[in-house]
């Protein structure tokens, strides 16, 4: 029976190719589509990631990393004071613009940490000494500066050399690897107090501030505790989805809720899932209408309805299950070409094919259940009308 069945289905080439081109097409815009978005929804979160904090402490009506309403430098030592807390130190983050030696300007993130002990720094110094941020009017950029901050690609920006901030020299003491932000723009780090300077004046200047439990004690516990003592909102830093309360988390689906991107990404994806059952059900259909006659013929032969809907339902979950290995093969190439680029986001976490898979597999079931209707329909003494 399944090899009859196939039999059939590879013998009708033409039907054969175009509903595995629609299943295939389908299968690309639906887990290409959710990559990117995931891949978004990533760099919202990358100062977390690059500032590896165990817990954040900001206004109390922050939502997310990149909302900054600023703190006064007292709250840094009301933090301090809770009993939970084994450190806490200042942190500034904000959008800056350097002006490079031809004159021209380009936008960063900002980052100013604390100077004697550093905490907040970049994790993986590809060049130079973090230490080196102590001295003065340094930075340590991220690799996507020297891509954005070189004249060209042949002399790259480097260790020793500088550009400006705010009119105030910078210099270069390291480079660092680092996840790239939401704005598009590399990542800088200083001194929490060198930061200030660099930055125009205001009355409020500390972003947030960041900091660490007591041994023996869980984030959880002293963001709790923070918060209750200090009346500022402190936020655990952790992966998304671990925690409804953590920042990660707080901070996507913030940009869910107030920006039009799951909806543009969304929609891709649904007109993906229309463009999968308007192929698969038509060309399916007209498959079944092809070959009545045959299937009519096994029908009159004592063939059950039972086994004639398994041979439909195995045709259909074939051309699914290539339709979606070719689909997710070239989603595959676009991911490689896309981290080449470093754009444009790409994370394809595993749910994604596992829902691409059952969506492309519900799509099947439905044209097999179309070819499954006309057939019971289908009388076997017609096989024998003249």
């Amino acid at each position: 029976m399944i090899g009859l069945a196939l039999k059939m289905l590879f013998g009708d080439t033409a039907k054969y190719l175009m509903l595995v081109a629609g299943l295939f097409f389908a299968t690309f815009l639906i887990v290409q589509q959710a990559s990117v978005f995931c891949g978004l929804m990533t760099w919202t979160t990358s100062t977390l990631k690059n500032v590896a904090a165990p817990i954040y402490v900001v206004e109390e009506r922050v939502e997310q990393v990149n909302e900054t309403n600023p703190l006064r430098d007292t709250d840094v030592s009301r933090v301090r004071s809770v009993s939970a807390v084994k450190w806490a130190m200042p942190l500034y983050s904000g959008i800056q613009r350097v002006r490079i030696e031809d004159g021209s300007f380009k936008t960063v993130q900002l980052i100013g940490i604390d100077a004697a002990s550093l905490a907040g720094g970049p994790m993986r110094m590809i060049q130079g000494n973090l230490a080196d941020l102590r001295l003065p009017n340094t930075v340590v950029i991220d690799e996507l500066a020297v891509e954005r901050l070189s004249l060209d690609k042949t002399n790259p920006i480097t260790v020793g050399d500088h550009f400006e901030i705010n009119d105030i020299e910078a210099r270069v003491v390291g480079i660092c690897k680092a996840v790239r932000s939401f704005t598009g723009g590399p990542y800088l780090w200083t001194t929490y107090e060198r930061a200030l300077q660099y930055t125009p004046a205001s009355r409020k200047m500390l972003s947030a501030v960041i900091a660490a439990p007591v041994e023996g004690m869980t984030p959880d516990a002293a963001a709790a505790e923070i918060t209750r003592r200090t009346g500022l909102r402190a936020f655990v830093n952790r992966g998304f989805g671990e925690n409804p309360d953590d920042f990660n988390t707080s901070t996507v689906w913030w940009y869910v809720r107030n920006t039009g991107i799951p909806i543009s990404f969304g929609t891709t994806v649904v007109i993906g899932f229309i463009v999968g059952i308007a192929i698969a059900c038509q060309t399916f259909y007209a498959f079944v209408l092809d070959n009545l006659k045959h299937l009519g013929a096994l029908k009159a032969m004592g063939m059950t309805n039972f086994r004639l809907s398994i041979m439909l339902l195995i045709q259909s979950s074939v051309v699914g299950l290539i339709g979606f290995g070719i689909g997710l093969l070239a989603t595959s190439v676009f991911a490689w070409f896309a981290i080449q680029n470093e754009q444009p986001p790409f994370v394809m976490p595993w749910i994604i094919p596992v829902v691409a898979f059952g969506v492309i597999q519900f799509i099947c079931m439905i044209a097999a259940l179309l070819g499954i209707i006309r057939l019971s329909l289908y009388e076997p003494a017609m096989v024998f009308r003249a």
